[in-house]
């Protein structure tokens, strides 16, 4: 049988994580609580994202115009600007290639 997350970010899988949150909806509720309280949430048309407080610092990378314009058209449908969806994107990545390193 195989082992169950502790938390949404050991799922092995997109579908292990999609099962995560609909075990968890208090943990939904209350990030999303606490987003609103200090601040970082982020409210679009369809969606709500919780931007982490940490230090940031500006770049300058180039993309490829057709993936830029592959994050508008997807950011656009969440409701979330794409710079905040293409940030939310590569923190993601670079996450699992921690875990998975």
């Amino acid at each position: 049988m195989a082992r169950k997350p502790k938390h949404w970010s050991e799922a092995a899988t997109e579908a292990e994580e999609a099962r995560w949150w609909d075990e968890h909806p208090e943990y939904v509720t209350k990030m999303m609580k606490k987003g609103i309280a200090d601040g970082t949430a982020i409210v679009g048309k369809r969606a709500v994202a919780v931007v982490d407080k940490a230090p940031t610092k500006s770049v300058s990378i180039r993309l490829a115009v057709s993936d830029i314009e592959a994050a508008r058209g997807l950011a656009e449908k969440k409701g979330l600007p794409y710079q905040t969806y293409m940030k939310m994107l590569l923190h993601q990545a670079l996450s699992k290639e921690r875990r998975a390193s």
